[in-house]
């Protein structure tokens, strides 16, 4: 047990004094994360709600579409992505293989099911009667989309959790298309993997701190909209 207490000692030593390495990594998981999640919530919202209000033929195989597309593994998405943006790849020339940008845009596969799935089982559980009083007290159709969508914020506000927390903990995606490339591409996760494997338990120790507090962060903050 004293190993484990002071790499929890050295781990506040090293977040506390500013290491480079530590909030470099920090950093281009914040910079990966924001771009990913803000890309799947402008897309996934609308569709989720499309998909949950609306009746039309292939409804229910879409849907099904959308809910295995949550169990994707993160390197199978690593995979498919790599081979896009890889030299040889279809978008080869636009030099996204270990970027940032990248990065961002596997997460963002793996975010959008999320959003979707949840948004849509969100719109399904309103209240059906909700469209008719709306329509009933002179809603147009702008006023009667505000209003579903407020009526569903909970909901909504689930979905963009749940999907930022599966961005936030993979790690199959970052290493394959970022390359794992220290001060560049290195994520949280990542360095947790590389620094626990040569040894360094202080150093992913405090990055896991990180990701907890970012966690705790992202939930208060939800709990405060909640209240409010």
């Amino acid at each position: 047990m004293e190993f484990i207490l002071a790499g929890f000692i050295e781990a506040v030593h090293l977040l506390i004094g500013g290491d480079r390495q530590t909030w470099s990594a920090v950093a281009a998981t914040v910079q990966a994360s924001t771009g990913s999640m803000a890309a799947s919530l402008v897309t996934g919202i609308p569709l989720g709600f499309v998909l949950g209000y609306f009746n039309f033929p292939i409804k229910r195989q879409l849907r099904l579409v959308v809910d295995t597309a949550m169990a994707l593994p993160t390197v199978f998405i690593g995979l498919v992505v790599y081979a896009f943006i890889s030299s040889r790849g279809p978008l080869g020339e636009m030099g996204l293989l270990f970027t940032l940008k990248g990065i961002a845009i596997g997460q963002t596969i793996l975010a959008l099911p999320v959003v979707i799935a949840l948004s849509a089982t969100a719109v399904e559980s309103m209240d059906r009667h909700l469209r008719t009083l709306l329509i009933s007290l002179g809603a147009n159709r702008r006023q009667l989309l505000f209003s579903s969508l407020w009526e569903v914020r909970y909901g909504l506000l689930a979905a963009g959790l749940s999907a930022y927390g599966r961005v936030m903990t993979e790690v199959g995606i970052s290493m394959m298309v970022g390359g794992n490339i220290k001060w560049h591409t290195r994520t949280i996760t990542t360095a947790i993997a590389l620094e626990t494997g040569k040894g360094m338990f202080s150093t992913g120790i405090a990055l896991g701190l990180v990701l907890i507090t970012i966690a705790f962060g992202v939930n208060a903050s939800l709990s405060f909209l909640r209240k409010k």
